[in-house]
């Protein structure tokens, strides 16, 4: 693989011709014992080294020019791209090509190799991509790798390089709020993996480590299992007032869960989420609403995000592509909507952009290929089984083929570059059908029945298969869920939810299925729930603090300004702890929180 790097500054072909030919060379350059006859002009207009080497570094009749730290192969590679303008960049050449453009100020190379780097980022290259930028001028390039490393710490940690980070480098790594652990203790083990590569030489850092690690986050039974039975920590004298700390933290937070903002302490501040779900629109206090929540998995809280500017709409779809959320469609009470609207995360301001085609209200909306896809709904006088896509880059709908069914009600999802679109209200009757498009042939295809007939349903690709959950069959706010493999064409029933819903918001965040607020037969209801697909089990998360139903949900990630949509770190408030003894700690305390 390779990376094609152009100057923006080409000179003429025919400079390099007569390069070649060795007409008009005003200059040598030597790397080793090669010479190259080169024109001073044409190495100056790449470089400003070049400049100063010719200009102030030399005297006005000096011809021959020894160039030291490179090797004359990438000497030839930087003139030739000095002349034709373009440069081939490898795995195999890239960090040698990449100190020598450094070296002598070729920075279009520097960048063309610098964005190869990135692209090629990984697990188990991005610490030594990191510690490589420290040795040549790649401000953008450490940032994007250091930022990768945050983001992938997970995996990261059971690579060999994470063993060759300096002390330094780990403990600014761990210290970071927007690390991104779902475990506190992932933390913990990293650093005992870290010091028992080199024991001797490292177990002196322990305690320095140690601090960093959020262990209030953790459980007493974690702590006395592997924290305060560990030899490094047992041994080491500085860990025992962080170790009676955090144990006093961990007591303190179990005992006052009532208090949200209970998690100040730095033993116990939440790190970032790698990312968010915002809870968008619906039906709530019968009107529409124009509100906006966040869930801050971290802390288990929503927060209100709301624009009040914004014109309420509810039974609509909404997408997240190229860090915009797109609301698409809807109701509010007067207007069935075609128009679409995106929120701009880093500015948190509303913009429109192009209409669809057909006005949709209880429309299906999702996101393929960087497409926008629209499905089926209700024009104010028919259900629909037209489909469009929304393309960002040329801000226009364009129509695909219709579905086999007329569905209003549905929901859909993207699995294996598919889309899924399932059950809904045709105009007669809810639908137990489903069928999904392939984009290449632009054909629908019906697959099995799922086992209950749904409309107002919840569908989400999640652990390798379809899910379809809650609804209403025609008689009752259902409870059940079912998943769909498609390798098989069938459907299993899997754990009901805790709650009957149907026009609710569905989505996955950190492999758990989340389904928030929606109708329960009786009431509209500000309920969350959440789905692990390992247990077969459903829990309860944090209410939203709007009751809603017909709402729109959507996961966000990757935002420079995700602290704006999470509880502030920096006003969470914790009393003063108890003086309480390790001894008195409760021994039932046994779920780790993180």
């Amino acid at each position: 693989m390779s990376d094609q790097g152009k100057s923006s500054n080409e000179p003429s072909s025919v400079f390099n011709d007569l390069r070649l030919k060795g007409e008009f060379c005003d200059a040598v350059i030597k790397v080793e014992d090669v010479e190259f006859q080169i024109h001073r002009v044409v190495l100056c207009r790449c470089s400003p080294y070049f400049l100063a080497l010719f200009r102030r570094w030399s005297t006005p009749d000096q011809r021959v020019f020894d160039i030291p730290g490179l090797s004359p192969g990438m000497m030839e590679v930087i003139i030739e791209f000095a002349y034709n303008g373009s440069v081939s960049v490898t795995k195999q050449n890239v960090q040698e090509l990449l100190l020598a453009a450094d070296q002598l100020t070729v920075m279009d190379i520097v960048h063309t190799c610098c964005n190869f780097l990135g692209e090629q980022l990984c697990p188990k290259n991005c610490i030594g991509i990191f510690q490589f930028t420290n040795i040549c001028c790649c401000s953008e390039l450490q940032r994007k790798a250091f930022h990768y490393i945050i983001d992938h710490f997970e995996e990261v940690v059971s690579s060999e390089e994470f063993l060759e980070l300096s002390v330094q480098e780990i403990s600014d790594i761990i210290d970071r709020d927007d690390l991104n652990v779902r475990k506190e203790s992932t933390v913990f083990e990293a650093i005992l993996r870290w010091i028992t590569n080199l024991p001797e030489e490292r177990k002196v850092h322990i305690a320095v480590l140690l601090s960093k690690v959020r262990l209030g986050l953790t459980s007493m039974n974690y702590m006395r299992n592997n924290v305060m039975s560990n030899e490094l920590v047992t041994n080491n004298i500085e860990c025992q007032p962080i170790v009676k700390e955090a144990s006093e933290t961990i007591f303190h937070i179990m005992t006052n869960r009532h208090n949200v903002f209970g998690l100040s302490h730095p033993l116990a501040r939440p790190r970032l989420p790698n990312a968010i779900l915002l809870a968008i629109g619906g039906w709530s206090g019968g009107d529409p609403t124009n509100g906006i929540e966040a869930y801050d998995i971290r802390t288990d809280y929503w927060i209100n995000v709301s624009n009040s500017h914004e014109r309420p709409r509810a039974y609509h779809g909404t997408a997240f592509l190229n860090k915009n959320v797109y609301c698409v469609g809807g109701f509010d009470r007067v207007e069935h909507f075609n128009s679409v609207r995106r929120f701009d995360l880093s500015t948190r301001t509303w913009h429109e952009v192009a209409s669809m085609y057909c006005r949709r209200c209880y429309v299906s909306v999702t996101v393929l290929n960087g497409y926008i896809y629209a499905m089926g709904g209700y024009d104010g006088h028919t259900r629909l089984n037209t489909a469009e896509r929304y393309r960002p880059e040329t801000n226009q709908w364009s129509l695909i083929a219709p579905m086999h069914e007329h569905r209003s009600d549905a929901s859909c999802t993207t699995l294996h570059n598919k889309v899924y679109i399932c059950g809904g209200f045709n105009g007669n009757e809810c639908l137990q059908s489903s069928e999904c498009y392939c984009p290449e042939t632009d054909q629908w295809t019906i697959i099995s029945l799922m086992n209950s007939r749904r409309s107002g349903i919840g569908v989400i690709a999640y652990a390798n298969h379809v899910y379809a959950v809650g609804g209403f069959d025609g008689t009752t706010r259902l409870r059940s869920a079912e998943a769909y493999n498609p390798w098989s064409n069938t459907w299993h029933e899997v754990s009901p939810m805790l709650t009957p819903r149907s026009n609710f918001g569905i989505e996955v965040l950190e492999d758990r299925l989340f389904v928030v607020g929606g109708f329960n037969g009786f009431t509209t209801s500000y309920n969350v729930e959440y789905y692990d697909a390992t247990t077969d089990e459903w829990s309860e998360a944090c209410d939203m603090e709007i009751f809603r139903s017909a709402l729109s949900c959507c996961v966000v990630s990757g935002l420079p300004n995700m602290a704006e949509y999470t509880v502030p770190r920096d006003t969470l408030t914790l009393s003063c702890l108890d003086d309480v003894s390790v001894e008195s700690l409760e021994t039932g305390l046994s779920v780790e929180r993180s």
